[in-house]
């Protein structure tokens, strides 16, 4: 289905040109942050800080007050043996799974692909703790965590303790005024011992003694303590905590060093704290806040919904202390590996059939590419993994990626019909495509994004080589995430839409991403392969089904089957009648089903469908649900439904952050539209808000855009052009649509269509 614009075309030959009057910036106040009354009693209702790197989760109330320590590339990188060693070649490979499946060897698949995820290793493991006690009647106040300085601040009686991780450097501070410390603990994780709780699969990993690590080395001088722990295959990593005692304050820092940076961890850990304590707790903070500060500029919304414009700030002061560039891209849990004895929910790995895709959704119309360029780097960094894996399980050329991954990039195992998945690649290069379309960078366009494309078009144009009766390319089997969980007929002999929307819309990018770099060869390559694919099962009552004859039979937390409407675009409201009948019918069926098997991200993903469609109202009430319900008082998404009120059967309380960063996004398709190449202001807000506005959110062709709308009515846009070219919006004035031709730089500041 091509997309197709519906609206009349106006071309402006000047735009209006005003002098600059800047719609204000909406900086995160103290109605954003976190604010707690009682103490937090457990991990992951902790004050949560970082910089991509380091992170850190504060709680307790004082008797002792614990921080909690992560670091993101602490991991136990213990290869999985069925994947990796010669032992298992001849039963690990696709074509004996193939074999299996139609056989019904369902024990022989669940012993060879799912058993191995059941172990303790590979897995992301903590960092350890401080714990700093304070004198007897010290009692918790409060505690803040205050988003636009990204500082946490807890009251004990007369007593302040102040923490914050830096916003660059790999360290992280505390400063007590009003009171000593009675003690400081530095608590290593407790991975020597006798196993209390074996792990059991999926989100019960058990207990960290089962890596069976030895204790760790422990250090300590009068104003320090320190300890090196050794993991799996010779991987160490070495905690430093050291303070001064001042006249009116204490000041204590501490840094974790991996030999993934160098083989010393010790001297390294030590130099960096020495010289954080040589710098001091006001010198640190105050170019820690000049980051940040910067960060908050790059983008802002003020909407009269209070809960939505927290949660939104709130899940971005998550993602700018979780992804940073030059670090590893944000896992299950990101830098707050849980602090409870315990491995991390699904071993804090890389679960790439929805969870890392989410949560760098809100970095592109948030105008946060920088730190979005974590991921991006990673998959870029890791693809030789996935060259070699393909090339073993598949045995086919191009690149495919695990669809669960450690650090590396590596197959760690899980339900077969996903973790072997042959689209996952597909899903990752549509971060690639969509950092081209938003940045406007040549340079990436030819020298990552299309490549990636090109190699994932490899794969699965050979994957799909074979042919039906009707002469187009087929699938050997199929799946959609997470359709039937992982029984037997979570396989489909026929392509899901999920697989055949992500398949069409590889090769439809890869043709696109072709002609810009004038490779018309290899774009006609992706064009007549893009011929030989089925079009979508579509039923007139149900929309989108799973897969032909295969409706959605019941409520399901996963809308894979829908990824050509939202995120993909193949279906677009802007096509017309016959797409928003689809539309209409698919998200229709989708509520008639109800959300009693639903998780928290589901209704995030579920408000951007809504802002897609043009229903304000249907997302607004979506982000409500999602803020209210399925969050934590840190503002963590936690799965299941913490409310009470029956939004879902599922009242679990593990945390993960794509649901968080898919709410974010969610708001900012509310706001601003550009993936038909047309730029749309305002385009699925609810009625009721009369005043909102935004400041700099991003648009594909790199635009910078804001806007303020007063009274029902948009009053000014402004837009900068940081690369130059036609800029095409529908006027929020009068629904024409203008071109502007704009000079790299340039901004553009309307206030009506032109005379």
């Amino acid at each position: 289905m091509q997309k197709a614009n519906l609206l009349p075309v106006l071309v402006l030959a000047a735009a209006i040109l005003l002098p600059a009057q800047s719609i204000p910036v909406n900086l995160p106040g103290p109605e954003h942050g976190l604010s707690y009354d009682t103490p937090a009693t457990v991990w992951d209702e902790a004050l949560p800080l970082g910089n991509g790197m380091l992170g850190a989760l504060v709680w307790g109330d004082g008797h002792p007050l614990k921080i909690s320590l992560d670091r993101g590339d602490l991991w136990d990188l213990r290869k999985v043996p069925e994947f990796y060693s010669d032992e298992y070649a001849d039963d690990y490979n696709f074509q004996r799974m193939l074999e299996w499946h139609r056989a019904g060897r369902v024990k022989d698949l669940i012993r060879l692909y799912e058993e191995p995820y059941h172990r303790p290793a590979p897995t992301k493991i903590p960092a350890g703790r401080i714990e700093i006690t304070f004198p007897d009647g010290m009692k918790f106040e409060s505690a803040r965590l205050d988003l636009r300085g990204a500082t946490a601040a807890v009251r004990l009686g007369a007593a302040t303790v102040e923490v914050f991780v830096h916003a660059v450097e790999p360290v992280g501070l505390i400063r007590i005024r009003g009171a000593r410390p009675a003690g400081i603990r530095l608590a290593a994780p407790p991975f020597a011992g006798k196993v209390k709780e074996p792990a059991s699969g999926g989100i019960g990993a058990g207990d960290l003694r089962q890596l069976g690590y030895p204790p760790p080395e422990q250090m300590s001088g009068p104003d320090w303590q320190a300890y090196v722990q050794e993991g799996a295959e010779g991987f160490r990593y070495a905690v430093y905590v050291a303070w001064n005692q001042g006249e009116e304050e204490w000041v204590g820092t501490w840094s974790i060093a991996s030999n993934f940076e160098r083989s010393n961890v010790f001297a390294l850990a030590r130099r960096r704290v020495r010289a954080a304590l040589r710098d001091g707790y006001a010198g640190l903070h105050g170019s820690h806040t000049e980051w940040w500060d910067r960060y908050w500029r790059a983008s802002s919304i003020r909407i009269p919904n209070a809960i939505v414009e927290r949660q939104w700030f709130l899940d971005q002061y998550k993602f700018g202390s979780a992804s940073r560039r030059g670090a590893p891209p944000i896992n299950l849990q990101g830098v707050w590996t849980a602090d409870n004895e315990k491995l991390p929910p699904w071993k804090g790995d890389y679960h790439h059939d929805l969870n890392t895709e989410l949560s760098y959704w809100p970095a592109y119309s948030g105008n946060h590419l920088e730190e979005e360029l974590a991921f991006i780097d990673w998959l870029w960094e890791t693809r030789g993994e996935g060259f070699y894996w393909t090339k073993r399980f598949f045995r086919l050329p191009g690149l495919n990626v695990p669809m669960t991954a450690d650090l590396k990039g590596r197959q760690i195992g899980g339900w077969r019909q996903y973790t072997h998945s042959a689209t996952t690649a597909a899903w990752l290069a549509h971060h690639f495509y969509l950092h081209w379309k938003y940045s406007a960078d040549r340079e990436f366009l030819a020298g990552r994004a299309y490549p990636y494309l090109k190699d994932a078009c490899i794969f699965l144009e050979a994957f799909t080589a074979e042919k039906g009766p009707d002469g187009l390319r087929r699938f050997p089997i199929s799946s959609s995430p997470e359709i039937n969980d992982n029984r037997p007929e979570a396989w489909f002999d026929t392509v899901t839409n999920y697989d055949l929307a992500l398949t069409r819309w590889l090769f439809q990018a890869a043709a696109e991403l072709a002609d810009e770099l004038d490779l018309m060869e290899e774009a006609r390559r992706w064009r007549e392969v893009l011929s030989e694919l089925p079009d979508f099962a579509v039923d007139p009552e149900q929309g989108l089904l799973v897969a032909a004859g295969h409706p959605l039979a019941e409520s399901h937390r996963h809308f894979s089957h829908l990824m050509a409407i939202h995120p993909l675009g193949l279906i677009d409201w802007s096509q017309g009648a016959e797409a928003q009948r689809i539309i209409r019918a698919s998200l229709d069926h989708l509520d008639r089903l109800g959300t009693s098997l639903w998780t928290g991200y589901s209704f995030a993903w579920r408000a951007a469908f809504a802002a897609r469609a043009r229903d304000g109202a249907t997302a607004e009430r979506m982000l409500e649900i999602f803020s209210t319900a399925f969050t934590l008082r840190s503002s963590f998404h936690c799965n299941g439904d913490q409310s009470g009120k029956g939004y879902s059967k599922f009242t679990y309380r593990p945390f993960t952050l794509e649901g968080n960063f898919a709410a974010a996004a969610a708001t900012q398709e509310m706001l601003l539209q550009s993936h038909t190449g047309l730029i749309e202001i305002f385009p699925a807000i609810p009625a009721a808000w009369e005043d909102a506005a935004f400041t700099t959110l991003r648009a594909e062709g790199a635009f910078l855009v804001s806007a303020e709308r007063k009274g029902g009515r948009v009053v000014r846009v402004e837009i900068t052009a940081e690369k130059g070219g036609v800029c095409s919006l529908v006027s929020p004035f009068s629904g024409k649509i203008l071109r502007l031709h704009m000079e790299p730089g340039e901004t553009r500041v309307l206030t009506g269509d032109p005379e």
